[in-house]
């Protein structure tokens, strides 16, 4: 039978009597555990050391620990640590009481200079939240903001809606919330009554009912049996006469030689449903529940270890090197590219000097024509005519964009070779402005340059990062051929390729990268091209301005409120192709466009989106239009994407770095060595994140991986803004 994580209301109802034989006891100091797991210090004029543990996560629990049982203090204390000893050391532990039958514990704390309320939320996602004497949440582990309900620092803390407490609930209250149900006696039990699975169960079997009956169908006999087997639960609660029980299973094919038996449920009386189970006593239940959460830590724990082949899967190094070899090149080239644009940059510069009496008569004869309000077209007109009479000012002009407000002018270049150069000027300055700006765009390009080279030495490294772990490899493998467990020859499995389990590796290396585009969001297609999209108004203009290349694809959402997303041909101290992107890689553009925009804040489940090329983007409105900071006017014909489904998957990367990524499904889960997959739903962006971590932290073997590489706040960096349910 599955193994018991969850402490029952009854069972909570149990331990509140127990746990307030402590009152008087001073709190010395608060630890907290993986973001989870409250420890409270206290000392006890009677008893000495009382620890207090309060656990939120997968396992929730409430209870007094023997010392013994208690993990070494963590390392340097997290924020809502702090608090607490700052709120709480020194203070007396006033007493605990359950809310009506929820499964939530309210713990007083009371200091001459001030009181504290701890709230454990014992279910659901889990919470614990700190409150001053007004009732004012001070912090919590999670923030929450639900229709129903908000726990967050500085607002009135909100308990649950209520619910109705099978224990108290009178004959006729019980009769006609049953009568109320269409199902059967004990799926109504566990769900109209608030019992639970198995205290349903419980009921039904001292009662003598037949827990299938259809409610249409019980008598009231039934029903006054049903009520005073609950009676006689909840007096024994509330009178403190307890018989505890830890309750074991024996694994399937082991004996007792083999394997001590596991620990599958605990509980503050015998029950009839566990009767054909061993069960060992305890003098009290709290005593109990720490003996049965202690064993359920370690069983975990033991099943948790990496077997000893885990990490025998050989990765393929020789194409991680080839790839690492091509970019290098790669990025030698776009050096050289980079070289060469910032001469010819000068070189512009320098041959308006050259020209300088000619390119000033140029840009006066415009710019006192449209001091004169003379149109562009006429202006276009005027020096046409004027190339046509010979005039050598106007014979340079090649092109007038009044859209633009740039005049281009040819102009022959110095030296025997007779060429030619293209320069187009901002018309409404002078000579000096634009060879300026020509200059200060070839010191741009030669920024771009440096970072290029700063990306060749990252690359390098991350080479030979790959060449020792393939060494370290081989020298394993040849150490285990010697001693006769290498793999057999006669196999012919030499060139299978193989996937590292790296779930079961009971220790991960961390490989960190440096990458310029971690700063904005991003992810790569399933196809090897980065993605990138700006996380506000300021990094869409940069996306576009600086980091938008001519083979790059622009996407946005129809919906407003989109960011600017960049499916790029290649990396800024990359030399780029025109590339012809497959059907998949553009639809995980306008995915990640749509899943990061205002369609996921507001719910929606799928959105559109388009797609143009670079040069149909302009920051030039029309005339008599603004445009806001961030956003850019499109001209031209658009690539529709419609019904694109907002989903994200977030995981974490082992090989050939190790990180928290994040992205469409299609691109992120075959590339993570676990993920999690999400859709617009209620939990805030922080509380969806915490719930990520964990789900994520319980899959790896080695327990500080996910903690180092993919924290809440890492993996937060990854989620749509809004609300946000995990994928079943």
């Amino acid at each position: 039978m599955d193994q018991k994580r969850e402490l029952s209301s009854i069972d909570l109802g149990a331990l509140v009597t127990e746990l307030n034989r402590y009152a008087g006891a001073k709190v010395d100091k608060a630890y907290l555990y993986d973001d989870d797991l409250l420890r409270l210090k206290l000392r006890d004029f009677d008893r000495g050391r009382v620890e207090l543990m309060i656990e939120v996560g997968e396992v929730k629990r409430a209870h007094v620990a023997d010392p013994e049982n208690v993990a070494d203090a963590p390392g340097r204390p997290p924020n809502f640590a702090k608090m607490l000893r700052n709120r709480m050391s020194g203070a007396d532990f006033a007493g605990v009481e359950q809310y009506e039958f929820d499964r939530i514990l309210t713990f007083e704390f009371e200091r001459e200079d001030e009181n504290t309320t701890l709230v454990a939320e014992l279910f659901g996602q889990g919470n614990v939240a700190a409150l001053d004497e007004t009732g004012e949440v001070v912090g919590a582990l999670q923030t929450v903001r639900l229709k129903s309900r908000t726990v967050a620092p500085g607002s009135q803390y909100e308990y649950p809606a209520s619910r109705l407490n099978p224990l108290d609930v009178s004959l006729g209250g019980f009769k006609r919330n049953m009568r109320e149900s269409d199902s059967d006696v004990v799926r109504t039990l566990a769900t109209q009554l608030n019992l639970g699975g198995l205290y349903a169960e419980e009921v039904c079997t001292r009662a003598g009912v037949e827990k299938e009956t259809p409610i249409d169908e019980v008598t009231d006999d039934q029903l006054r049996a049903l009520h005073d087997a609950l009676e006689r639960i909840g007096e024994r609660l509330r009178s403190g006469d307890v018989d505890p029980r830890v309750y074991e299973e024996e694994l399937d094919g082991e004996s007792d030689e083999d394997r001590d038996p596991r620990v599958v449920d605990v509980t503050p009386f015998p029950l009839s449903e566990h009767e054909g189970l061993p069960s060992v006593g305890f003098d009290s239940f709290n005593a109990a529940v720490d003996e049965y959460f202690h064993r359920l830590e370690g069983e975990d724990a033991d099943a948790g270890e990496a077997p000893a082949d885990a990490s025998a899967s050989r990765p393929d190094f020789e194409e991680e090197i080839a790839k690492q070899e091509r970019i290098i090149e790669q990025q030698k080239g776009a050096i050289e590219g980079f070289e060469e644009q910032a001469e010819a940059e000068r070189e512009r510069a320098e041959l308006l000097y050259a020209r300088y009496d000619l390119v000033d008569e140029v840009l006066s004869t415009v710019q006192e024509a449209r001091e004169d309000e003379v149109p562009w077209d006429e202006i276009a007109e005027t020096l046409d005519a004027g190339a046509e009479r010979g005039i050598p000012a106007a014979e340079a002009v090649v092109d007038v964009d009044g859209g633009e407000g740039t005049v281009t002018v040819e102009l022959d270049a110095e030296g025997d070779d007779g060429g030619t150069t293209r320069i187009e000027l901002d018309a409404s300055a002078g000579v000096e402005v634009n060879a300026d700006r020509l200059y200060q765009e070839a010191k741009r390009i030669e920024g771009k340059k440096e970072g290029a080279m700063e990306a060749i030495e990252s690359t390098r490294r991350e080479l030979e990062a790959v060449k020792e772990r393939k060494a370290e490899w081989e020298a394993k493998e040849a150490a285990d051929d010697g001693d006769g467990n290498g793999a057999d020859d006669e196999d012919g499995d030499e060139d299978e390729e193989y996937e590292t389990d790296w779930l079961s590796r009971s220790s991960i290396p961390i490989r960190s990268p440096d990458d310029w585009f971690e700063r904005f969001r991003w992810f790569r297609t399933s196809t090897g091209y980065l993605v990138i999209g700006g996380r506000n108004a300021d990094q869409n203009e940069e996306l576009v301005k600086k980091y938008m290349g001519k083979h790059d694809r622009f996407f946005h959402t129809q919906a407003h409120g989109g960011p600017v997303t960049l499916l790029k041909a290649a990396g800024p101290s990359e030399s780029a192709d025109p590339v012809d992107f497959s059907e998949e890689t553009l639809r995980e553009a306008a995915q990640f466009a749509v899943s990061y925009s205002s369609d996921w804040k507001d719910g929606r489940g799928a959105g559109d989106a388009y797609m143009v090329e670079p040069d149909q983007v302009s920051k030039t409105p029309e005339s008599g239009e603004y445009i806001e900071k961030g956003s850019f006017v499109i001209r031209g014909d658009r690539t529709y994407f419609e019904d694109v489904p907002c989903r994200v998957a977030v995981g974490v990367q082992c090989e050939p770095v190790t990180r928290a990524i994040g992205g469409p499904p299609s691109a992120i889960v075959d590339r993570a060595a676990t993920s999690v997959t999400l859709e617009p739903g209620m939990y805030a962006q922080n509380d969806a994140a915490m719930m990520v971590y964990r789900e994520l932290k319980e899959r790896f073997a080695d327990t500080s991986f996910v903690r180092k590489v993919a924290s809440a706040d890492q993996l937060q960096e990854f989620l749509p803004p809004g609300g946000s349910d995990i994928v079943d």
